[in-house]
Formats: structure tokens, C-alpha cells, sequence
């Protein structure tokens, strides 16, 4: 399969490090909002191609599928506009940055006959217990509420309303002291 990587950052280096693993796979292009890093990430994995052009891309008859590790506000029409144009697409978390866009994420793969799926790594973390005990223990909020053990940001709470729910997404971040 060929795929297309799209964001030559630190994740979009972190699929290429794993597609090399991975027999079969081939990496038909690299897409970077800078001309010069995709090109330079390209030619880092030997990929043949680097391009800008996102459009160019999923025109093109050689990419089959696309991963996409972008930057989140783009996830969801990004990949809306994968499975229209035919092609597979594995997007990074969160799939979108409200509810209303994830909703038509999922409908768009609903129509699609591809695959469309949120690279969901975190749930495997050994550090998931810790986050399932302060969810039900209730240490879970915003910065202002008293610094709880896990935060989530104002556009998360619309995926995840409740204990349950987010005892479920992929939208917890841990509380720790920066520095």
C-alpha cells in the first residue's frame, strides 16, 4: 500500500520511523506546510516525493492512504476531505476539536467504503489505570478548579460530559508541574 504522510513534525517522523518496520508499506509522499521540511523529511526517509500541496496529494492515483499529523484544528476537514477523494486515512488524536466536526467525520466515513481511523496510542499507556482511578475517584477538571489530577482543555468537554465518557477519551491530560 502507498500511503501519504501529511506533517513531517514530530509525529509525522514517528509513523515514517514505523512504516520502515512495517513490510509492504510504502510512503508515496510527504506533505508539510513548508516546501523545504517536507523535502528535507523525505529525503531523511527516502521517500521519493515531498510535497506542499495537500490537494496534489489526494489527486494523486499512486497515494492509496493518508496519515495525517497535523495540527489538530485540520484533523477532521483533512480527513473529510481523504475519504472523498478515495483514499484510506488514520488521523491523530484528538480526530477533531469539537463535537459538531467529529460528528461529520463520522459521517463522512459512513458514506465512505474506506477506512477511517484516530491513531488512539494512549489507551495502551500503562499510565491508564493511574487516569481510570482519578476519573472515578473525581480528580478530573479544569486548571481553576483546584489543580485536579487530570485536566482537560474548554473544547473537550464537548466529547467527553461525564465520568464515563471520559473515562473513555483521549481528550486527558495529566496534571504535572512544568519546568
Amino acid at each position: 500500500m502507498n500511503v501519504a504522510v501529511a506533517g513531517p513534525g514530530a509525529f509525522g517522523v514517528k509513523h515514517l520511523e514505523a512504516i520502515q518496520k512495517i513490510e509492504g508499506i510504502q510512503v508515496a509522499t510527504i506533505i508539510g506546510d513548508s516546501e523545504v521540511s517536507a523535502r528535507d523529511v523525505a529525503q531523511r526517509f527516502g521517500v521519493p516525493i515531498g510535497r506542499r500541496t495537500w490537494l496534489g496529494a489526494l489527486a494523486s492515483p499512486e497515494v492509496e492512504a493518508v496519515i495525517l499529523a497535523t495540527p489538530t484544528p485540520l484533523h477532521a476537514e483533512q480527513a473529510i476531505q481523504c475519504l472523498e477523494a478515495g483514499k484510506h486515512v488514520q488521523v491523530e488524536i484528538p480526530m477533531a476539536d469539537n463535537l459538531k466536526d467529529a460528528e461529520r467525520l463520522v459521517e463522512a466515513a459512513k458514506r465512505s467504503s474506506k477506512v477511517a481511523m484516530v491513531g488512539h496510542t494512549r489507551r495502551f499507556n500503562p499510565s491508564h489505570r493511574w487516569i481510570h482511578s482519578r476519573v472515578r475517584a473525581g480528580r478530573v477538571g479544569y486548571p481553576a478548579d483546584g489543580c485536579p489530577d487530570i485536566l482537560f482543555s474548554p473544547f473537550q468537554h464537548e466529547c467527553a460530559r461525564s465520568a464515563a465518557q471520559l473515562d473513555r477519551s483521549s481528550a486527558l491530560a495529566p496534571c504535572l508541574p512544568y519546568g
